[in-house]
């Protein structure tokens, strides 16, 4: 199975890998520390850095161990025009589903990147500019969404806390990669990628020299399958292994907490926490109502 830029390797087992220990290690009581868990404004600006540094180089990861010339062209220009549709998707529907149609940080950081998550599969496919825009655009959506309502669902129906959103960006995108990649790769044609392009990007050669398209694309479903299967239940054993009382975890009421582990300067202990997830304009009410109180006849020159 191609996976040139991981999406079912890296990010579909890692998202469920991850997720599969976190449902394992749930813990009832964690809501004794839960106002400890927010995030604050310009620690979140600071870190938008991290995303632009991703955004930037993406096509270059997407495309690093792909084959030289047509395929790595095509991955550079495929998982460019889905990070691009993923980027003004999520803030399209940022926008639409918050307070004021303000932007949400946390839906920017992440789900900008998530068209080129669910790319990495067929990234060197002739998956053309439509189409990369097509999977961008799904996955914009479906990453801001499942911030808003899947991520919430999860902490509470099915006990799985996902402190970071990786079923967002990166185990949801994964599988669709994993996905596009098997359709591309059973609609591939000699027609539309040459003789010698067809066995360069698919490796039909040595003991695949017989392989046709459509069982390519029952391989690709196949890996998708092999990626799951091995990272919930992975997870579910190391969640297991980590369950032992003889780890030292620190108590319910001691989460979210860097105290425990690191030496934390005592200005940083006093800074107010902000305690709803997806909230970072709580003084917005307030300035409007400053604004509608100031008298009629006051020049604002």
């Amino acid at each position: 199975a191609r996976d040139a830029g991981g999406s079912m390797v890296i990010h579909t087992f890692g998202g469920y890998y991850g997720l599969a220990i976190s449902w394992m290690l749930y813990r009832p009581n964690l809501d004794q520390s839960s106002r400890l868990q927010g995030s604050v404004y310009h620690s979140d600006v600071f870190a938008m850095i991290g995303t632009l540094f991703l955004w930037m180089f993406w096509p270059s990861f997407n495309s690093a161990i792909t084959d030289h010339g047509d395929g790595q062209h095509r991955a550079v220009i495929n998982t460019y025009l889905a990070l691009a549709s993923s980027v003004l998707t999520a803030m399209a529907v940022s926008s639409v589903f918050q307070k004021h149609g303000k932007l949400d940080m946390v839906h920017i950081q992440n789900a900008t990147l998530a068209g080129g998550v669910a790319v990495g599969t067929a990234a060197e496919f002739m998956l053309m500019p439509y189409g990369a825009l097509i999977v961008g655009f799904c996955c914009g959506v479906l990453s801001t969404l499942g911030y808003i309502y899947i991520t919430p669902f999860m902490e509470k129906h099915m006990k799985i806390q996902d402190t970071c959103g990786i079923h967002n960006l990166h185990a949801m995108p994964g599988v669709i990669g994993g996905i596009v990649g098997a359709i591309t790769a059973a609609a591939a044609s000699e027609s539309v990628y040459g003789h010698e392009g067809l066995v360069k990007t698919f490796d039909f050669e040595n003991a695949f020299k017989d392989m046709v398209p459509s069982k390519q694309g029952g391989h690709q479903a196949g890996g998708l399958c092999v990626a799951l299967c091995f990272g919930i239940g992975g997870g579910i054993l190391v969640g297991a292994i980590l369950r032992l009382p003889i780890w030292g975890d620190p108590a319910d009421d001691n989460c979210f907490d860097d105290d425990v582990y690191w030496e934390v300067p005592e200005d940083e202990e006093s800074i107010p926490q902000i305690l709803q997830y997806n909230n970072h304009m709580q003084n917005k009410d307030i300035a409007d109502t400053k604004f509608t109180m100031e008298p009629v006849g006051r020049s604002r020159s």
